[in-house]
């Protein structure tokens, strides 16, 4: 009969164990939060890092940030790889909460200024003042940042064509023509733009308008010099950014994306030869003679 009393007892402590196992989903649940904040933790970093690379940083910068959020927010076990047009990360690869993620990036305008607001949300974020819910918050900030206006960049674009215009050689009555057809091309760039025209398509329309509109300038008989006054309005049309960012992610050991960026500038150089070569030719064909060059 003790035998008999005794089993209660050892039933008892079996509930206990079955008690334990149902306790085990708690466990289940803090991983699956762990896993889900270590997501979003990369999902914060590699948004960051599209931005900057959508708007013209360069790849270190891009590569380099992305690292910096993530040690910030704990996640040390990650793996980061950027190209021109695209990121690739992975995190805890090797763990039961591990994460990727596949962003695909094509090439935009610069936006220096997107640029800077994420480099300042960076740099809070690795200074630890910054949560992560707010940086989702500063992040969409960013990414919403009111572009520069139409009429604003119509106007700054005409003062570069006039001044690049007369630092080449241009005289004031030069750069006033400049002035002009670089207010013009640059109002033609940004209608092309709104209605997703190629941009090669764009840079030879462009180049070509511009010759165009010199060359017309010296078959009306005004004393003009031609060839400063289409330097000075194409310049608007150079890639500038293109050309030192590839060459400095090239420096940096980023060949790939370094030639991608300078293939970009040498077919956009290309496409403005093109068109100031086809208004040269064109004129010539219609008698304009000898260019004043």
């Amino acid at each position: 009969m003790s035998n008999c009393k005794e089993r209660p007892q050892g039933h008892t402590s079996m509930r206990k164990e079955q008690r334990n196992n149902k306790e085990r989903p708690q466990g289940h649940t803090s991983m699956r939060k762990e896993q889900r904040n270590n997501k979003e933790i990369l999902n914060l970093a590699v948004s960051m890092g599209e931005e900057l690379l959508r708007n013209g940083g360069e790849i270190y910068r891009v590569q380099e940030t992305v690292g910096r959020v993530m040690e910030a927010y704990g996640v040390w076990d990650y793996h980061v790889f950027v190209v021109t047009n695209g990121i690739f990360a992975t995190v805890h690869e090797q763990g039961e909460d591990a994460g990727s993620m596949v962003r695909d990036v094509p090439l935009g305008d610069i936006n220096l200024e997107k640029i800077a607001g994420i480099n300042q949300l960076s740099r809070e974020i690795c200074q630890g003042s910054c949560s992560l819910k707010e940086a989702y918050k500063r992040l969409e900030q960013c990414k919403n940042a009111s572009p520069m206006r139409d009429a604003f960049l119509v106007l700054a674009c005409g003062v570069e064509s006039a001044g690049f215009c007369f630092l080449l050689g241009g005289t004031p009555f030069d750069s006033i023509f400049s002035f002009l057809l670089g207010l013009l091309l640059q109002a033609f760039l940004v209608a092309g733009t709104k209605r997703n025209v190629s941009k090669f398509l764009l840079n030879i329309l462009g180049s070509a308008w511009v010759t165009a509109g010199s060359l017309l300038l010296y078959y009306l008989g005004l004393n003009v010099q031609s060839d400063r006054i289409i330097i000075g309005g194409i310049i608007v049309l150079m890639p500038g950014v293109a050309l030192v960012t590839g060459i400095r992610d090239s420096f940096n050991g980023d060949y790939l994306s370094g030639g991608i960026r300078l293939m970009d500038a040498l077919l956009t150089g290309i496409c403005i030869a093109v068109g100031v070569g086809a208004a040269v030719k064109v004129f010539q064909l219609l008698g304009g003679g000898a260019l004043p060059i």
